[in-house]
């Protein structure tokens, strides 16, 4: 059995792919890359890693680069990016046709946890949420910030996030987000708080396990830097509810930020997030899960885990051969 994972960037902002395929090890993993210099390529997860063609030029490229490496084998799949999850989610059958198995929610649930819409998902939770506003022009963005204030997060629909402390920031941000990733873009109230996550695996809308963390410190771009784990039973009780009320089926991850009194819902990642390892370190191995669905096994609800361990990140070095990089470049595969 071969399985299949994508986002294999593993730099200061790394892809949930490298975490996936570390909790996967003992299995045959093949890594879908967009990009030779994605660090995760080289570090020796992967028996074959294929180059595979950008999400926006379409479903019937994507189709025939899996079709050609199918012939080498590829039973699961994996997707772990946001920008590519609507373009799987939506041909899941035509996957499922080709011999290619998934678990994925649908493309309902996949679009009621969207960012642009979790006002109205907290509404139906009653849970807290920032004052959100979507723009998609300056126009818009100054009405929002003025309305908001600062400072005030600037977001893009899919990846990146900027406090924005004035005007020239908050239009900074702006280009710097739409010119990469378009619009919307989202324009955020700073709750102040301890900002809390939540990994979990869900099955129908039966949440299966997960883990809790408290960020610790973070990089530029927000990402986690050191976490602890906790025991947290209003956050667990929110990805609970979000699991039930969207009968989600997959990974996903809530970030919220709890003030000591309330607790705000920021977003819901619809896929595993990079730090998803840490889970399968304290015992709980959300990708495995994953995997023993599609394979039709009994899976057991798994909570428990142990509180107060810290994860942390760090960086290192890896010497690779220049001809591996050559290749890749030259044969789209590796």
């Amino acid at each position: 059995m071969k399985i299949a994972i994508s986002g294999l960037n593993n730099n200061e902002n790394p892809a949930p792919g490298i975490g996936v395929a570390r909790s996967l090890r003992k299995y045959n993993l093949i890594g879908l890359s967009y990009d030779v210099n994605e660090s995760g390529i080289y570090e020796g997860l992967f028996e074959k890693v294929y180059l595979m063609p950008f999400p926006s030029i379409g479903w019937e490229d994507m189709k025939n680069r899996l079709i050609e490496i199918k012939k080498n084998g590829l039973d699961i799949l994996i997707p772990n990016l946001d920008a590519e999850l609507p373009m799987f989610i939506k041909y899941q059958k035509e996957l499922k046709e080709m011999g290619i198995k998934t678990y994925l929610p649908s493309l309902e649930q996949f679009e009621k946890r969207d960012k642009s819409k979790l006002s109205k998902l907290c509404e139906e939770f009653g849970v807290k949420y920032p004052k959100t506003k979507e723009v998609f022009s300056l126009e818009e963005l100054y009405k929002a910030v003025k309305e908001i204030g600062f400072p005030c997060m600037i977001k893009g629909n899919y990846y990146k996030a900027y406090k924005a402390l004035n005007i020239d920031e908050a239009i900074e941000y702006f280009y710097k987000i739409s010119n990469e990733w378009g619009f919307p873009i989202l324009v955020q109230e700073v709750v102040n708080g301890i900002e809390i996550n939540y990994v979990g695996f869900s099955v129908n809308g039966e949440l299966k396990g997960g883990v809790g963390i408290k960020k610790l410190t973070t990089t530029n771009l927000g990402k986690v830097w050191n976490a602890l784990s906790i025991k947290n039973e209003a956050l667990l009780n929110l990805a609970d509810t979000f699991c039930k009320a969207t009968s989600w089926r997959g990974g996903f991850e809530v970030e919220a930020i709890s003030d000591g009194k309330d607790i705000y819902l920021i977003e819901i990642n619809p896929r595993f997030p990079a730090w998803v390892n840490f889970a399968t370190k304290l015992g709980i191995n959300l990708p495995k899960m994953l995997v023993d669905t599609i394979l039709g096994k009994e899976i057991k609800r798994d909570l428990n885990y142990p509180y107060e361990k810290m994860y942390i990140r760090y960086v290192d070095e890896n010497v690779v051969d220049f001809e591996m990089y050559k290749k890749l470049l030259a044969k789209k595969e590796l």
